[in-house]
């Protein structure tokens, strides 16, 4: 993510990148118990999702200005954590950008309140990702079009990745919701 961001023309006091504390495989992952292949399902996710998405909230309120508007982004189940920080709290969260996450099914305590705000999300994923089932990118395309504002891009070939079109679809859509300035290049 930070090599997005500074695509996007962010510098290095624009974000802040946390890595998953528990070791798996050959990085890191933000669950401890899964279904398979780290990934958790049902409740076991829910409560996962929800516990990892409060130390990241409490982590944001020790070490950013409440003023500052705080954009969630990540990859895969930072996807999945950066829609959850909206779920959880959707005043502290300006937008979420999930790339090829999923979402916690469960109902979360900021839902009706996320459902009246509809804060800005961008949804991307490859149309040839076989990490999750269908069903899963349809229930985050239905739940952000009924919780936020959705913009939704499925790129044709790619698989569980980010690819260049996208980054740039990221950068656009922070360029529209005022978060980024257009670079001039």
């Amino acid at each position: 993510m930070p090599d997005l961001l500074n695509y996007c023309g962010a510098g290095s006091a624009d974000y802040a990148s946390l890595q998953a504390p528990i070791a798996y495989g050959m990085g890191y992952t933000w669950f401890g118990a899964w279904a398979h292949e780290g990934v958790p399902e049902g409740e076991s996710l829910d409560k996962q999702a929800t516990e990892a998405a409060q130390a990241i909230d409490a982590w944001v309120a020790e070490h950013i200005p409440a003023t500052r508007p705080v954009v969630a982004m990540g990859f895969s189940q930072g996807g999945l954590l950066a829609a959850h920080l909206l779920r959880c709290n959707p005043q502290r969260y300006a937008a979420a950008v999930s790339c090829s996450g999923w979402l916690a099914p469960g109902p979360v305590s900021g839902d009706a309140e996320l459902a009246a705000l509809k804060p800005p999300v961008f949804y991307g994923h490859g149309a040839a990702d076989d990490i999750f089932p269908k069903a899963d990118v349809t229930a985050m395309g239905e739940f952000w079009h009924e919780h936020g504002t959705l913009t939704e891009q499925v790129y044709p070939g790619m698989a569980h990745s980010i690819n260049m079109p996208e980054m740039r679809d990221i950068q656009r859509f922070l360029e529209t919701n005022g978060f980024i300035r257009p670079q001039i290049w």
